[in-house]
């Protein structure tokens, strides 16, 4: 066709085409596979991957809103399957999944996405636009890629005998997105809420008769709390996030305590908080607790997960570190400062124990799926870097020097005491329990990390 591009570009999975091919087939594919830094949410998805089915997607480009409507064109499951844009951005869309057998090895297999576009307003469309477009889609397809062949690695690292797992805090950013992976996977998911309940929503805290519905489930997922940095700490603030977490989670285990059919296990989040501003000192898992704000809320936070203990179920206490995500929490809010060429905070010298959201997800399956894994468990990468040099590789990744740094005055003095518990305090953390029981890492290395979270990575296209 006159005018075509084609882009074609190949990735090892280490799991037959048979598994792949499903991967790709459950709900929640296309959410799981969109890059978290573009405008991008399905308003319309379809059941499966059928000839005729219909995805719509709500966009944004170059601040325009618009849709883009897909049909899938072909599908000869686990071999292929192709979509056709009916409307949207490009004057045509044409784009081919294909799966294949690794050589002769039928237990792993190779993914070749190939696409044929033409860009809107002919060769003057492709002057302007092609170097744009073809950015866009190395940047999209570098994600997808990495992130179906670490989800089917992680998937295939353990038991796939379907579980049924209820969630609390399920529409914050780590609940949402633990949500989707599991179902991906194949799991039952329910939410566990406050009110309003329904066939999948459990509202736990409203009555025994909602508690009771955890009956049978196998594992519990306790991520709810009032936020810790969104306003400024007063006395009613710091009581709100204090009882969010003690007495909501003391509640939840006394329920789950009380059921005939108890789940195998509770993960229930904490933080590094715990222990406090330690300077330079390494922190593991049998680290004495600090002192401070964060970390008494955080002791009272696991020790109201006794009941559940006494009651035999395996708790597990995801402390969890810096989480590092483009769709929010700390990271997205320090973007706009980078751009700035924002430097440090403070001396810089503190350190930052930090997080792939991939691992805190891959983290939680892993606390899961492992029965020798109980207690405490630091969810840090391996490698905790000092917020100079945070702010250094931000600012390379994104182009940026980082030359201005923060005050420590002055971030005390617009946050007040949560700038020395959240921005200044220093928790050097590893992941002792984590990497003992065998989790691996997926990303352990800080600017790769941010390189595949803010869409700085490429996959360029591959000969035929």
């Amino acid at each position: 066709m006159a005018g075509s591009q084609h882009y074609r570009a190949s990735t090892q999975l280490g799991v037959s085409k048979q598994q792949a091919f499903a991967y790709h087939e459950r709900p929640g594919a296309l959410q799981r596979l969109t890059p978290p830094w573009e405008s991008v949410s399905v308003e319309k998805g379809s059941a499966g991957l059928d000839v005729g089915s219909r995805v719509v997607l709500k966009m944004r480009l170059l601040g325009v809103p618009l849709r883009w409507v897909a049909e899938h064109t072909l599908y000869d499951p686990p071999n292929r399957f192709d979509d056709t844009q009916r409307s949207g951005p490009f004057a045509s869309w044409s784009h081919s999944h294909q799966f294949d057998a690794d050589g002769g090895n039928d237990s792993k297999s190779v993914l070749t996405d190939s696409i044929h576009y033409r860009l809107p307003g002919g060769q003057l469309g492709r002057w302007f636009g092609g170097g744009f477009a073809l950015k866009k889609i190395e940047s999209m397809f570098a994600y997808r890629h990495r992130i179906t062949r670490d989800d089917l690695e992680l998937f295939s690292a353990y038991s796939s005998e379907a579980m049924r797992v209820a969630i609390s805090g399920s529409h914050g950013l780590v609940g949402s997105q633990l949500l989707g992976l599991l179902s991906l996977f194949g799991h039952e998911t329910q939410r566990i809420v406050r009110s309003s309940p329904s066939e999948d929503r459990i509202a736990a805290w409203q009555s025994d008769q909602q508690a009771s519905r955890l009956n049978g489930v196998d594992a519990v997922v306790h991520l709810a709390g009032a936020s810790i940095a969104s306003r400024r700490w007063s006395d009613v603030v710091k009581r709100e996030i204090r009882e969010s977490r003690v007495l909501k989670t003391r509640q939840l285990c006394e329920s789950l305590a009380r059921l005939p059919k108890k789940p195998r296990v509770l993960v229930c989040a904490s933080a590094t908080g715990v222990y406090g501003d330690r300077q330079d000192q390494v922190l593991d898992e049998h680290s004495a607790h600090g002192e401070g704000f964060l970390a008494d809320v955080a002791d009272q936070w696991e020790r109201a997960c006794r009941p559940a203990v006494d009651a035999g179920i395996r708790v597990v206490h995801a402390r969890f570190g810096l989480i590092l995500s483009r769709q929010g929490g700390a990271l997205a809010k320090m973007l706009l400062p980078a751009k700035l060429a924002g430097g440090s905070l403070g001396s810089g010298h503190q350190w930052w124990s930090w997080i792939a959201m991939d691992d805190v997800l891959g983290g939680i399956y892993h606390a899961i799926q492992t029965d020798s894994l109980s207690g405490p468990v630091n969810f840090v990468s391996p490698t905790p870097v000092q917020n100079r040099d945070f702010a250094k590789v931000l600012g390379s990744v994104m182009h940026r020097p980082a030359l201005l740094p923060a005050p420590a005055f002055g971030l005390r003095i617009a946050l007040g005491e949560m700038a020395d518990a959240l921005l200044l305090a220093s928790t050097r953390v590893v992941p002792v329990k984590l990497q003992q029981s065998g989790y691996r890492f997926r990303f352990n290395d800080l600017a790769e990390t941010l390189r595949y979270s803010l869409g700085k990575d490429r996959l360029k296209s591959s000969p035929a």
